[in-house]
């Protein structure tokens, strides 16, 4: 089988993961809005949904590392996710305790849909990873501008409980297909590692921790995006420019992971691809503090979502390099995690400050970059370090 068909069916199933983790937010709200008219109880359902992100990572990844045959594993997790949307569907706003339970459910098993994903690449196609990785942060930007609309026209065309139910047919539409990838079953004993095992192994490795700071610090700061668009949008008389800036971010995402597949970064080094990227990051949110807002922005949120594709690209790189097998899906899935939590983290952060106003939020997504962009140098050069395993040189080769 070649690499390139394997690598074309990964994505496809990527993509449908993501799409559904991206849109279920939406179709859950649509879904709440339209039988009870109660934002606040949309606001709880999509947070049981989204917290177990970040405390079921490390769990997950470590079984995910334990088991011997992964395909088996992640089938049966996606067809749980699509269990869970489906019964969600059934629940939301007539039973609001078990639609909170199902949905903090498919929670613990979401990180199987994002970073435990991206962990496979390193045995699916261990030649072609730096083009394997920017078309797997393409499907992240994909998902991000086309699964909100999804839900929302589906929601429009056929209401939120048959979007949520096709939203998670197209989870099984991912399991269906990832079962059918060359996963190599594990032979010799297999040891379920402690849930902290990720956490201490960031701490010995300083590229591995470095990458990981500074992207928890920028996601903090993106995760403020929303409500800067809203404000920028409420100050133009202009709602529709919400959608319109967010959908210039993710397109810049996307036309920034397009160019990394085909100018790979390997000239440099990951870290300090991350380092450079969030530095360069945060002068196109300076500049918006300075712009009387509107529609001149937009070729700057799409530069700043642009200059974070290949941000994504080198931390997959470094976490590919400097995880060793037995820890390699619970890295990933904690990466994952951690970033969710800090764009979580970012938007209440934001929310508090929104009286500041747009371009005090603007300064402190900045500052964000910055931070992050400080962290990956002063945390590379500080944390103790020791030799890579013989397994990850020869992965990172």
């Amino acid at each position: 089988m070649s690499p390139s068909f394997v690598l074309a069916r990964y994505v496809g199933a990527a993509v449908f993961a993501r799409l559904a983790d991206e849109g279920a937010r939406v179709s859950i709200l649509l879904l709440v809005l339209e039988r009870t008219g109660d934002p606040a109880l949309g606001g709880i359902l999509i947070a049981a949904l989204m917290v177990p992100h970040v405390l079921a990572a490390p769990v997950v990844g470590a079984i995910a590392d334990a088991v011997r045959g992964r395909r088996l594993l992640y089938a049966t997790a996606y067809a749980l996710y699509a269990g869970c949307l489906a019964a969600a569907a059934a629940m939301a706003g007539r039973s609001t305790l078990g639609a909170a339970i199902v949905l903090v459910l498919a929670g613990c098993v979401a990180p199987l849909l994002i970073g435990g994903l991206s962990s496979l690449l390193g045995q699916l196609v261990p030649d072609r990873l730096e083009r394997a990785f920017g078309l797997d942060v393409m499907s992240y930007s994909v998902a991000g501008i086309a699964g909100p609309a999804l839900a929302a026209v589906l929601a429009g065309l056929a209401g939120a409980a048959w979007s949520t139910v096709g939203l998670a047919a197209l989870v099984l539409a991912a399991a269906a297909i990832l079962i059918t990838l060359p996963l190599p079953v594990a032979t010799g004993p297999r040891r379920l590692a402690s849930p902290l095992a990720a956490f201490a192994l960031m701490a010995r490795r300083p590229r591995l921790g470095a990458v990981t700071a500074g992207t928890v610090f920028s996601m903090a700061g993106f995760g403020a995006l929303p409500l800067v668009a809203a404000l920028i949008a409420a100050d133009e008389h202009r709602p529709e420019l919400t959608g319109v800036i967010l959908s210039a971010g993710a397109a810049g995402g996307l036309i920034g992971s397009l160019l990394c597949t085909r100018w790979p970064i390997r000239r440099w080094r990951p870290e300090w691809v991350v380092a450079f990227c969030l530095l360069a990051t945060a002068l196109p949110f300076a500049i918006l503090i300075l712009l009387p807002g509107g529609w001149a922005g937009l070729p700057l949120f799409a530069l700043a979502g642009g200059l974070g594709a290949p941000v994504s690209v080198a931390v997959f790189a470094v976490r590919d390099q400097e995880s060793p097998p037995e820890l390699r899906t619970q890295v990933f899935s904690l990466g994952a995690g951690l970033k969710v939590t800090a764009a979580a983290a970012g938007a209440a952060a934001a929310g508090l400050a929104a009286g500041a106003g747009a371009a005090v939020i603007l300064a402190a997504i900045a500052l964000c970059q910055l931070l992050g962009a400080a962290s990956v140098v002063l945390v590379g050069r500080v944390t103790p370090t020791s030799p890579p395993p013989r397994s990850i040189v020869s992965q990172a080769n």
